[in-house]
């Protein structure tokens, strides 16, 4: 069997994740991109987290950060939202990690990947030497576990990473040819596979015996004793106080060494502080409470001018990758009774697409961009943004504001103002009113909310914006009786699209507006179906480019989401540590293994 070594084979697959490189796709566009929407030279500060080199530094010392969200979980299998990634990346790793300046797959548990000419057999070659935090070997052994006993099991659930390894209802076969060696047989080529081996490992002799007797899923809780967590990370979990902090210690087992053979990663601690939300954060950034923050644009003047009193640096990254939109809720789903969870009468609003339109074009981005965001944003037309590469696709329909327009799709739709109280009704005489939720912690929606609100009362819809704790919301979305009409969210971006198919294939749990579909509800989600389908298979470049751009424009036609505005990426962070490599996709603390106190 011929076989090509990671990372050499993946020069194709890179080349299409390249930052900036819209249509064209040369160097000179990344730049043209780039000043049109930030001002700030990308190609530069790409350039310069490219060619970073770590120094060699000293043990000790601990970073404190801040977050709004405590964690659901600690559990990386079964949790898939942020607030757990945000912690559990320290703990757990994947046989593939992504360099946060080049986004390369690189070995990490695996010291090599072989995959055959036709890209059927991926063949992983475990890291010699590497431990579990209790000193355990990890072997092939653990990676099969994970697989074949707790990702393939269908009694444990949630399990959202399920989806990146079942083809066409397929899984993809995992077997140890023996203790260093793992073989991954797929049944078609599969574009982005190596990113799927970013997919975390769980110990088998820690976790093997709850998931035989099905009490897995209460494993890795936040009532798990933090001894009990075994990983392979740069840290492990030292201790948890509810809605105060959650502390990570140095593992004394990590495998990765600097140039000089020293053990990182070189910090004892992280210390994540819980706060109420992200004015607190930057309230304890400023009092030099914490070390790093994330900031907003309406923060940009005041923490620019503060720089040097406060010894930290601000950094200008460029447009982010993260998205804010609304949806409405389509669930078609009945409960014990036959009824259905949606009111018929909003189902009906929800459901009509010149509806969707017609809010869409009452949304005033530029005014989000300026009251919101300091002028630091741009507007969004479709589900990626113009930092996530070749796929970006620009020319999508897009829906400026528009106050006559919607209107006037309203009205065609039969929503008309008939009592004179300044909210329309539905051809039948209902109220057009319902409630838009958002959560409490993220400072940014709640003032988008807001703007939204006022919006749509100057096309005549009245709106009840409401603000809820985040696990909270994300239960509301995801279980019975799905009791609500629209909410104002965001998704981080993805390194490749297809990791998006559990929000935009009909049958992805987080498929927002009707999710677990049996089958497609409309034919455009059909469509979209299909697309993805056939954009995993294809290892042509040009192809998935063209395949993955129908899908914005179709996104952009149906408006499942209605998009706001992207925020620019703004970091902060103290002076008072070395080897910081931030960069725009891989954020502050991608390299958090080399960073040191000086």
């Amino acid at each position: 069997m011929k076989s090509t070594k990671l990372p050499d084979m993946f020069i194709l697959l890179i080349a299409s994740l390249v930052l900036f490189t819209g249509c064209g796709g040369g160097a000179d566009n990344s730049k043209t991109v780039s000043d049109q929407i930030s001002g700030v030279d990308y190609e530069a500060i790409q350039k310069k987290a490219m060619e970073f080199v770590p120094k060699i530094g000293k043990a000790g010392g601990e970073m404190i950060i801040s977050s709004i969200s405590d964690p659901k979980s600690f559990n990386p299998i079964t949790s898939g939202e942020s607030s757990t990634s945000e912690f559990t990346q320290y703990i757990f790793e994947g046989l593939v990690k992504v360099n946060g300046a080049t986004l390369r797959p690189e070995p990490n548990l695996a010291e090599s990947l072989e995959v055959s000419d036709d890209g059927l057999i991926w063949t992983a070659h475990m890291r010699k030497g590497v431990l579990w935090s209790d000193g355990t070997p990890i072997s092939a052994y653990d990676v099969t576990f994970t697989f074949n006993d707790i990702i393939y099991n269908n009694s444990i659930n949630p399990c959202p990473v399920r989806g990146n390894f079942i083809m066409e209802g397929k899984k993809i076969k995992v077997e140890a040819l023996d203790s260093s060696r793992v073989r991954f047989t797929l049944p078609y080529p599969y574009a982005p596979f190596a990113y799927s081996l970013m997919t975390e490992i769980l110990p088998r002799h820690r976790f093997q015996k709850s998931v035989q007797n099905g009490t897995f899923t209460t494993e890795l809780s936040i009532q798990t004793p933090p001894d009990q967590i075994v990983g392979s990370g740069p840290f492990l979990l030292e201790s948890y106080i509810s809605s105060q902090k959650v502390v990570f210690k140095r593992n004394p087992y990590y495998w990765k060494k600097d140039k000089e053979g020293n053990q990182l990663p070189y910090l004892d601690r992280i210390i994540y502080k819980i706060v109420a939300d992200q004015n607190a954060s930057l309230l304890l950034f400023l009092q030099g409470k914490v070390d790093f923050l994330e900031a907003k644009g309406n923060d940009y003047p005041d923490l620019k001018k503060n720089e040097a009193k406060g010894n930290y640096t601000v950094y200008r990254m460029g447009p982010n990758t993260t998205s804010n939109f609304v949806f409405f809720n389509q669930n078609t789903l009945t409960d014990s009774k036959g009824k259905p969870y949606v009111d018929k009468v909003k189902y009906s609003w929800f459901n009509n697409k010149n509806f969707r339109k017609a809010v869409a074009h009452a949304f005033d981005k530029d005014n989000m961009i300026r009251i919101v965001m300091n002028g630091l944003g741009y507007p969004q037309w479709s589900p990626l943004t113009p930092s996530e590469g070749l796929f970006y696709n620009p020319d999508v329909p897009k829906y400026p504001y528009d106050l006559k327009k919607s209107k006037e799709l309203l009205e065609n739709e039969g929503f008309i103002d008939r009592d004179g109280d300044g909210i329309i009704e539905d051809k039948d005489g209902n109220r057009v009113e319902f409630s838009l939720i958002t959560n409490s912690e993220n400072n940014v929606r709640a003032k988008i909310g807001e703007i939204i609100r006022k919006d749509l009362e100057t096309i005549g819809i009245k709106v009840h914006f409401q603000m809820v704790e985040f696990n909270s919301l994300v239960q509301k979305i995801d279980n019975p009786p799905y009791d609500w009409d629209a909410i104002l969210l965001g998704f981080t971006g993805v390194i490749d699209p297809h990791f998006g198919m559990n929000v935009w294939h009909s049958t992805g749990a987080t498929h927002l507006w009707n999710p677990m579909q049996k089958k497609p509800a409309t034919p455009w989600e059909a469509r979209i179906d299909s697309l993805f389908e056939a954009g995993v298979k294809s290892m042509d470049e040009q192809e998935r480019k063209k395949i993955y751009g129908e899908w914005q424009t179709i996104v952009a036609e149906e408006l499942p989401l209605i998009y706001t505005v992207i925020p620019e990426v703004i970091l902060c962070m103290s002076n008072n540590y070395e080897n910081l490599n931030p960069t725009l996709k891989g954020g502050m603390l991608h390299n958090i293994e080399y960073i040191f106190k000086k």
